[in-house]
C-alpha cells in the first residue's frame, strides 16, 4: 500500500455517558469513512470519558464499556477505526485502544507507560502493558500507542519502528495548561524525525471538573514537518494523507543512518495482528485534501478560551441551567463574568451586587456598568441591614475587643449566604471569583468569598486576571471590562480605605514568588538569590503553606498552570515544617 488516507476525530467526551460518547463516535465513522479515510482514530478513552477515575473500580461500569464498544463493531466496515476504552480481561484492567474492522474488534493496544505525576494517577486504576501493538493493513505497519507512551524516545515506539511501522497512531487525553501545547509540537516532531515514521497523535477536547483538554490534535511527516492540525478547543475532525511509499524512498535514502541497527537497540517483542481490506479506496478517497491547518491559539488567546470551555462544559454536563456572580465591581468578579457570558450566554447569568458600608461609590456603579454591558440580568441586594444585625447580636459576645478581620470576614459571609440562597432557591451555580494569588496566601474567607459551586479563576495569577481583561477588551474593540474596573487599585473593601497592598507584596512580587515556590518547588535559598527579600518570601512562602486547609475546602476550578493547587500540589494541611 502506497497511501493511507487517515482521520483524526478531536471529540468531546463526557465521563459516564457511554450511549452519548458511542453515539459521537458512531457518528464521527461515518464522516471519515464519507471523506474515504481508510483509518479514524479517536482520543484515550473516549468511550468513557477522561479520567473516569474511581469508576474504574465499578464491574457494571466495566460491562457496559464493553457492551458500548461492542455496539460500535458495526459500524467499522470499509473503514478501520481506533477507539480508546477499558480492558478488563481477567480481572485486570487496562488503559486500551480498541481496534475495529471488518464489524469486530480486530485487536487491542494496552497502554505501556502510566503517568502518577501531577493530575495523573494511573497507577492506581490500571494494569501496564509490557508488548508494544501494531496491525497489518494491506501489508503496511500501522504502530498504535497511547498518549504518555509517545512522550518517551524509546519504547514502545522504538520496538514499533524496528519492527516495521509506517505510521505512528497516539490517541491521547493530554490536559491543557500553559505552554504544553508547544512542548507536545515538539516532542511530535523530533519522533517523526528521528524514527523517519509519520507520526498522528489525536488528543481529546472538552473540560472535565478541573481539567480542560485543548484538542489541537497532530499529523507530521517522517521528516517532522506539520502536515495537519486540529484547532484549538473545538471538535474536529482531521484529515490528511501519508504517502507510504515515500516513508519507505525517505528510509531508503537516509544518510544519517538513522534507523541504522534500530532491531539491535528494540529488540522487541511486539503483538501484531491483521485487520484485512479497508476502505479508504473509494472516489472520496482520490479527492485532493486541501491542508488542515487552522492556527493554534497562544497566550491570552489561548487561556481564556480554556475558561470559557471548562466554564461551558462544568456547567451543560453537570445539568446546569444559569450560573451566578457576586460582583464586587472589581477586576476578579469582572472577569469571572466576561468567561460566563461568553461560555453561557448573557440570557445565562445572573449577576449580584451586594454593597456594605465600606463599598465605594465607584466600585457599586462599575459594578452595574458591567451588567450593563454585558447584558446580563442585575440584582442589587445591600448588605448592611444583615450586618448591622451581626454586629449588634455579637456585641455582647465581643465586648470590648475592636474590629479586627472578623468583622471583615462577617460582611464576606454575608454575601456568600446570599449568594448560596439564591443558588438554592433557583437552582443557579454560584461562580466564585477568587484568583489563583488570594487563593495561595488566604486571603479569602471560609464560606464567605470561597462559598460557590466552580472556581474558574482559582488557578490564574493576579497579574494574568488584568491581562485577560485587558486582551477581552482588545476582542470587543472597546470596553466590555469598564477601565476604571481595571485601573483601580485593588481592594476587597471590607474596612475604611483597605487596600491589597495593606496586607499583601505588590501583586507584580507575589506572583513570582508563587511561580517560583508552587510551580518550580525552588528552595527559599534560589528565590532570595534570584533578588527576592528574604522577608518577604520567607513571609509569603508561610502563608501558602499555612492556608491548604481553606483551599481543601474550596470547591474545584479551572487548571491552567504547571501546578494548580489540588491533585497537582497535594500539600498536609497538619504540618510544622517551617523553612
Amino acid at each position: 500500500m502506497d497511501r493511507i488516507r487517515l482521520a483524526l476525530a478531536q471529540i468531546n467526551s463526557t465521563v459516564g455517558d457511554l450511549d452519548g460518547n458511542a453515539a459521537k463516535i458512531a457518528g464521527h465513522i461515518e464522516r471519515a469513512r464519507s471523506l474515504g479515510a481508510g483509518i479514524v482514530a479517536f482520543p484515550e478513552l473516549a468511550l468513557t470519558g477522561y479520567p473516569p477515575e474511581d469508576l474504574t473500580f465499578n464491574p457494571d461500569f466495566l460491562d457496559a464499556n464493553t457492551a458500548a464498544l461492542n455496539s460500535l463493531c458495526d459500524k467499522a466496515e470499509g473503514i478501520v477505526a481506533i477507539v480508546g476504552y477499558l480492558d478488563s480481561p481477567g480481572g485486570d484492567v487496562y488503559n486500551a485502544a480498541a481496534i475495529l474492522a471488518g464489524g469486530k474488534v480486530a485487536g487491542i493496544c494496552h497502554k505501556m507507560r502510566l503517568p502518577n505525576y501531577g493530575v495523573f494517577d494511573e497507577f492506581r486504576y490500571f494494569s501496564s502493558a509490557t508488548r508494544p501493538t501494531l496491525f497489518d493493513l494491506n501489508g503496511a505497519l500501522i504502530a498504535v500507542n497511547i498518549c504518555e507512551d509517545i512522550w518517551y524516545p524509546d519504547e514502545p515506539i522504538g520496538s514499533q519502528v524496528a519492527a516495521g511501522a509506517s505510521l505512528i497512531v497516539n490517541i491521547s487525553a493530554s490536559p491543557y495548561r500553559t505552554g504544553r501545547t508547544r512542548a507536545r509540537e515538539e516532542m511530535l516532531e523530533t519522533r517523526a524525525r528521528d524514527y523517519l515514521t509519520p507520526v498522528a497523535l489525536v488528543n481529546l477536547v472538552g473540560g472535565q471538573d478541573e481539567l480542560v483538554f485543548d484538542g489541537n490534535s497532530l499529523v507530521y511527516d517522517e521528516h517532522g514537518h506539520l502536515i495537519a492540525r486540529g484547532a484549538s478547543f473545538e471538535e474536529d475532525l482531521i484529515v490528511a494523507d501519508i504517502d507510504l511509499a515515500e516513508v519507505r524512498n525517505s528510509r531508503h535514502r537516509d544518510v544519517m543512518g538513522r534507523l541504522d541497527d534500530l532491531s539491535k537497540r528494540h529488540p522487541g517483542p511486539v503483538d501484531i495482528f491483521a485487520v484485512g481490506e479497508a476502505g479508504g479506496s473509494g472516489a472520496a478517497a482520490s479527492e485532493h485534501l486541501e491542508p488542515h491547518l487552522p492556527e493554534p491559539l497562544a497566550g491570552d488567546a489561548e487561556i481564556y478560551s480554556a475558561l470559557v470551555m471548562g466554564v461551558r462544559d462544568y456547567v451543560i454536563k453537570n445539568d446546569f441551567k444559569r450560573v451566578l456572580v457576586g460582583l464586587s465591581g472589581g477586576v476578579d468578579s469582572a472577569l469571572v463574568a466576561a468567561v460566563a457570558v461568553d461560555a453561557l450566554g448573557k440570557e445565562n447569568v445572573v449577576c449580584v451586587s451586594m454593597p456594605s458600608r465600606y463599598t465605594s461609590d465607584g466600585t457599586s456603579s462599575d459594578a452595574e456598568k458591567l451588567a450593563r454591558i454585558l447584558g446580563v440580568e442585575f440584582r442589587n441586594i445591600p448588605i448592611e441591614p444583615v450586618f448591622t444585625m451581626f454586629l449588634e447580636t455579637l456585641a455582647s459576645e465581643f465586648g470590648r475587643s475592636g474590629p479586627d478581620t472578623t468583622e471583615e470576614n462577617l460582611q464576606a459571609r454575608i454575601r456568600g449566604d446570599l449568594l448560596m440562597a439564591l443558588s438554592n432557591k433557583f437552582g443557579w451555580l454560584v461562580l466564585t471569583t477568587g484568583n489563583k494569588s488570594e487563593t495561595s496566601v488566604g486571603y479569602t474567607t471560609l464560606y464567605g468569598d470561597m462559598a460557590g459551586g466552580f472556581a474558574v479563576i482559582k488557578d490564574v495569577p493576579k497579574t494574568v486576571v488584568y491581562k485577560l481583561c485587558l486582551w477581552r477588551n482588545l476582542q470587543a474593540g472597546g470596553e466590555i471590562i469598564p477601565g476604571s474596573i481595571i485601573s483601580r487599585e485593588p481592594s476587597a473593601e471590607l474596612a475604611p480605605d483597605q487596600k491589597d497592598s495593606d496586607s499583601l507584596p505588590p501583586y507584580e512580587v507575589l506572583d513570582r514568588i508563587i511561580e517560583d515556590y508552587v510551580e518550580h518547588d525552588k528552595s527559599l535559598e534560589e528565590m532570595i538569590a534570584a533578588g527576592f527579600d528574604e522577608g518577604t518570601v520567607r513571609r509569603t512562602t508561610r502563608m501558602i503553606d499555612r492556608n491548604e486547609y481553606k483551599r481543601r475546602q474550596a470547591p474545584p476550578g479551572i487548571k491552567i498552570t504547571s501546578r494548580a493547587f489540588g491533585k497537582d500540589r497535594r500539600f498536609p494541611i497538619t504540618n510544622r515544617f517551617w523553612a
